[in-house]
């Protein structure tokens, strides 16, 4: 099994260099993280579990890094994973990293620095040099909602098949052939896995399978907005949106309504994944998947007490509900 000193040497670096790159420390240079990072992903190199508890007292401490905390699901994720690790004993450092990969890594910087005892992390992107070093620290790990292919941490997050099929069976209820769906990142898992479900459901409830009703944004409302007017610019009509989130399908409106006006915008039926409370007030009403954030919160702090404490920690999709606001004869 590779050791610290056998990456310190494949990096070319000192083993003090090496081994403050591993735990995380930001006072390294760019290309001593990259060459150790490459090191240890080349040579399989984990931290020893046992030897790194000798060096490290425990703080009682968790960091929690969610995606974006203007999200209501992230907000009431992070309540409930407070409350929770409160409950056990443990306090919570909360940080946002603002749907900005780089933003992240910046707090898992600042976390292996507070030495914090065990991570709760939504991630943003595919595997990142920071990451890879938390990774490699030994520092404990659970992905709430989302994760990180390739990466072996337990998830608990929303049944997102599940949530996309009650949308899919809604949408063939309502008689709807023409819908446009407005995505998220694919480098996401939600994003993929939500965007996957929808295109290979569509054909089986009758709703159309061209590809330029398909686009996605960033997640958040502008990005989204830009999607939807995308759609609307290729001329090809819908009856029926579908956004793959709550700040998406927030965009989407914004874009119907400013592109097409607010009558005629009012024509298309809207679908979420994602509730929000507007919704029920929206005019017409929108109708969504909703997820139990707070179950994920509770449940992701359970797994990482797990993990602390030397147990097996089996990660979780949580059931979806589907809120029909649908105003009936219509559709």
């Amino acid at each position: 099994m590779a050791t610290i000193k056998d990456v310190a040497a494949r990096a070319g670096v000192a083993l003090g260099t090496a081994s403050r790159v591993l735990s995380g420390s930001s006072q390294t240079s760019a290309d001593s993280r990259a060459r150790v990072l490459a090191a240890a992903a080349e040579l399989g190199y984990v931290a020893h579990g046992p030897a790194r508890s000798l060096r490290r007292a425990r703080t009682d401490v968790l960091g929690l890094l969610v995606s974006d905390i203007r999200n209501p699901f992230f907000s009431e994720l992070a309540h409930a994973a407070e409350q929770e690790a409160r409950r056990h004993g443990f306090t919570v450092l909360l940080a946002n990293a603002n749907e900005d990969a780089e933003q992240a890594d910046a707090y898992l910087r600042t976390f292996a620095g507070q030495r914090v005892d065990g991570l709760l992390f939504s991630p943003q992107d595919n595997i990142s040099p920071q990451l890879a070093a938390t990774l490699a620290s030994g520092m404990p790990l659970v992905f709430l909602n989302r994760t990180v292919e390739g990466v072996d941490a337990p998830l608990y997050g929303t049944d997102n098949a599940q949530g996309v099929q009650q949308v899919l069976s809604w949408l063939e209820r309502r008689g709807h052939r023409d819908v446009a769906f407005i995505g998220g990142p694919e480098t996401i898992s939600t994003g993929a896995e939500r965007r996957a479900a929808y295109v290979a459901g569509r054909a089986a409830h009758g709703i159309s399978t061209d590809d330029r009703l398909l686009d996605a944004g960033d997640f958040l409302a502008g990005g989204a907005a830009e999607a939807m007017s995308r759609v609307i610019d290729r001329g090809v009509p819908f009856t029926a949106v579908f956004g793959a989130n709550g700040q998406t399908t927030l965009g989407a409106v914004r874009a119907l309504r400013e592109r097409l006006g607010a009558e005629q915008a009012a024509r298309i039926e809207i679908v979420s994944f994602d509730d929000l409370d507007w919704f029920e007030f929206a005019s017409p009403p929108i109708s969504a998947v909703r997820n139990d954030a707070s179950a994920i919160g509770r449940l992701g702090v359970r797994g990482l007490i797990d993990l602390l404490a030397g147990r097996e920690a089996v990660g979780q999709r949580i059931a979806t509900t589907f809120i029909d606001r649908a105003v009936r004869g219509t559709g």
